[in-house]
């Protein structure tokens, strides 16, 4: 039995296309349908490796009885939340109104206006533990439908009153402490024995230690540089961190950064390529080296399409068991390695005959040992091993922002590897982008099976822009600074609130929904508004143009004002302020030959602003030799022939 979605090519809709509800994609005709047979819709959103999802996709949208309810009373609408983010935001900040929280999946109730009456995330078929069973909420609904509608639009009504009045309520005060006050939240919180943050669950929020380390870096605070390297390594050794394929999984379940939520997103693998790159640059510490190649590696590995594209997720549940992939028992481990290889790597890897999670065990290195193990022939058995003892799903659509970020991260550590496999990954990327999922100046979300998305959203463009940054920075290629302009007048063009600052989640001319919000909270992911302040301040320390500078100055007062209540929530945002008031060097590079600008490439900073010139008037070479001409805090050394060693 098929329903309205199987001629879509979302992963996560197609795993509903056989579910005898009669799901709809998010479409006209579903509106249409629901106004003509006056009928309430039911949304659900959520992503095709969201293990809740696919609790609840099993408990009560496989389940006859149940979609016989939904398709008498309902129409019925899927959404994937990385296709449709505006739709996600929208309605999750509706689920966190209704309920003071939210996750996946989420259920919505709304009208066919799309105005929410109702909304939360997972129901249990049944009820218990407070927590109403779904068919007995979808009835329950329906009746107040029918018998008393007027109560459920003024709720409606309520909810959209409610959220446009906090949007509308943010104060423009800036406030000059929000760095400091940041800095000590998380020294507050900061877990000394196990790295991290608070207690459980921890994530990995890769953007808030290289908030700590810029941090450290400039005021030379040890402390400070102290928890970001503490978190760091405790996530190289624990069950976060994949010992057998490699890659970081979502997010710890525990304080210890032991058993993970074993599903694996690009955007937290290139963020802790970054992260990882970084803290190897400032200390020398090759596990920060291994650890950002380790991850690259399976990047390029198990998440690269053959047109050079970067799949979006791995699942975290095989044969419908959450871990399975991943975790062994001891007998395991002694069978593909032998008993005297086993014994070792099982002391060494905390595998033992009791488990260390639910009775298997994760492999870490979280008992003190030494992460520069050499198991490289054991560690490949398994890892073919497990690739044959059950599957993963692969959730293969080709998402632009977040290949954006990937194509930063690989930019980044072939800065510092100079392995030249990560830089030709990284512009075989930024070439499926310009040849599947942009049009001139227009770009698109998403990509697959030979198709790409109609919509386009400002994270496309503020990441994308940042990419191109990034891959100017690695290569001084100029063409990649151009498309980086010209794709910053679209976004200004297409999401800037000239009147209020800021920039709308969605284009000014193409929003459905009732609220086009401003996204501003760094949480798994830097927001958009927080990537469009990082690139203008990148754009005028490199091109020297005012109008950049102008715009970082409204995008910091803006951002200023959202971050004064919890400044440690806006870390990328404080990042790029800590670049625009204390800006790294500009190295101006006269060139005299070809050679002398390949010698520059090997040698190019993180953060310095590098332009390439040819001998000038104003720039001339000194000794007849290449020269450099370094400038910071408006002060300007003599010429060198000398490569500066800086960041």
């Amino acid at each position: 039995m098929s329903n309205q979605l199987k001629n879509t090519t979302s992963p996560y809709l197609l795993q509903h296309s056989e579910n005898p509800v009669n799901w709809y994609p998010w479409h006209s005709k579903a509106f249409d349908k629901a106004k003509t047979e006056d009928k309430p819709i039911f949304l659900s959103i959520g992503y095709s490796t969201c293990h809740w999802c696919h609790v609840m996709a099993h408990e009560s949208f496989e389940d006859e009885k149940t979609a016989e309810i939904l398709n008498k009373y309902y129409v019925s609408i899927k959404v994937d939340r990385e296709e449709r983010p505006d739709i996600d935001s929208v309605y999750m900040s509706v689920c966190q109104a209704f309920t003071g929280s939210g996750g996946w999946p989420m259920s919505i109730f709304m009208t066919w206006d799309k105005k929410p009456f109702f909304a939360g995330t997972y129901f249990p078929p049944k009820s218990h533990y407070g927590m109403p069973g779904f068919p007995d909420l979808l009835n329950a609904i329906a009746s107040q439908w029918n018998n008393n509608r007027r109560e459920l639009l003024q709720s409606a009504e309520q909810i959209i009153s409610h959220l446009e009045n906090e949007g509308s309520n943010n104060s423009n005060a800036s406030n000059k402490n929000l760095i400091e006050q940041a800095i000590q939240i998380f020294s507050d919180s900061f877990d000394e024995i196990n790295g991290g943050f608070g207690s459980a669950p921890k994530f990995p929020t890769p953007h808030n230690l290289l908030f700590l380390m810029l941090y450290a870096k400039q005021n030379q605070d040890l402390d400070t540089m102290k928890m970001a390297e503490k978190t760091l390594l405790q996530m190289r050794k624990g069950g976060i961190f994949d010992h057998i394929g490699y890659g970081f999984s979502r997010y710890s379940t525990d304080r210890y950064f032991l058993a993970p939520h074993f599903e694996k997103m690009l955007y937290d693998n290139a963020l802790m390529i970054i992260a990882y790159s970084v803290a190897y640059r400032l200390t020398n510490n090759k596990v920060y080296l291994d650890t950002a190649e380790k991850t690259a590696e399976y990047i390029l590995r198990e998440m690269t399409s053959p047109d050079g594209g970067f799949y979006s997720a791995q699942d975290a549940d095989s044969d419908g068991v959450e871990g399975k992939f991943y975790t062994f028992t001891l007998n395991e481990i002694l069978d593909v390695l032998g008993e005297k290889k086993g014994r070792k790597f099982a002391q060494i890897f905390d595998i033992t005959s009791g488990g260390n999670f639910e009775s298997v065990n994760i492999p870490n290195l979280l008992k003190g040992n030494d992460l520069t193990s050499d198991f490289d022939d054991e560690l490949n058995k398994l890892y073919d091993y497990r690739k044959n003892r059950t599957k993963l799903h692969l959730d293969d659509k080709i998402l632009l922002s977040w290949n954006s970020m990937m194509i930063a991260a690989l930019s980044m550590i072939y800065r510092v590897s100079h392995n030249e496999k990560y830089l030709n990954a990284a512009v075989n990327a930024q070439r499926f982008i310009e040849n599947n999922l942009r049009n001139d100046t227009r770009i698109y979300t998403s990509w697959r099976d030979g198709k790409h998305s109609e919509n386009s959203f400002l994270d496309d463009y503020a990441y994308y822009i940042a990419a191109l940054i990034e891959l100017y920075n690695t290569t001084l290629d100029s063409s990649y600074l151009e498309k980086s302009k010209q794709l910053c007048t679209e976004a200004v063009k297409r999401f800037y609130d000239h009147k209020n600052g800021g920039f709308y989640l969605s284009e000014l001319e193409h929003t459905e929904l009732f609220l086009n919000p401003k996204e501003v909270y760094d949480g798994a992911i830097p927001s958009g508004n927080s990537i469009m302040v990082y690139n203008f301040v990148r754009l005028y320390q490199l091109t020297e143009n005012e109008k950049y500078r102008e715009f970082t100055e409204k995008q910091l007062y803006f951002l200023s004002s959202q971050a004064s209540i919890y400044p440690a929530g806006y870390c990328m945002f404080l990042l790029a302020k800590m670049l625009h008031e204390n800006p790294p060097e500009h190295i101006t590079v006269a060139v005299k030959s070809q050679s002398d600008l390949e010698k520059v490439k090997e040698n190019i900073p993180f953060l310095a602003n590098v332009s390439i010139i040819r001998e000038s008037e104003k720039y001339p070479l000194l000794n007849k030799k290449t020269t450099y001409y370094i400038c910071k805090n408006h002060t300007c050394l003599s010429p060198t022939n000398d490569f500066p060693m800086v960041l």
